[in-house]
């Protein structure tokens, strides 16, 4: 990818073929553009009120359907995630779940997923590989 408009296609592609119950695990470093793949998936469908979860850990948004976003980075453990009522976020098969650096609680993610890696290439520059687990 070149540009952020090539982002912005993929991730709009990406959402045409997502199901409610789905969760995207988005992994890479800091400043690779996971929350920018999610600004973009989002707004593909009429989302336009994104902002990283960094703090607040989870975001809800209602695009028609039920939107979760996670952000792990600031997380000590799983405990503070269950905390919030992970449990109650996993088991709702009407919402798709984003969530930004699941790598590093690795044993909270679940079993079924799609794992999305961002790596930058360099300032303009990102490989986006998808795998379905």
């Amino acid at each position: 990818m070149n540009h952020e408009d090539d982002t912005r296609r993929l991730a709009s592609d990406f959402m045409s073929e997502i199901k409610p119950g789905e969760k995207i695990i988005l992994n890479g470093e800091l400043g690779a553009g996971k929350t920018f793949f999610i600004k973009s998936a989002l707004g593909s469908v009429g989302i336009q009120n994104v902002n990283s979860p960094s703090f607040a850990i989870v975001n809800e948004y209602w695009g028609g359907q039920k939107f979760f976003h996670f952000d792990f980075y600031r997380l000590k453990n799983a405990a503070e995630l269950y905390e919030i009522g992970w449990q109650d976020y996993l088991n709702d098969d009407e919402a798709v779940m984003f969530v930004e650096w699941g790598n590093l609680i690795p044993e909270v993610i679940p079993k079924e997923r799609i794992e999305i890696m961002i790596e930058s290439k360099n300032e303009k520059t990102r490989e986006i590989t998808f795998a379905r687990y």
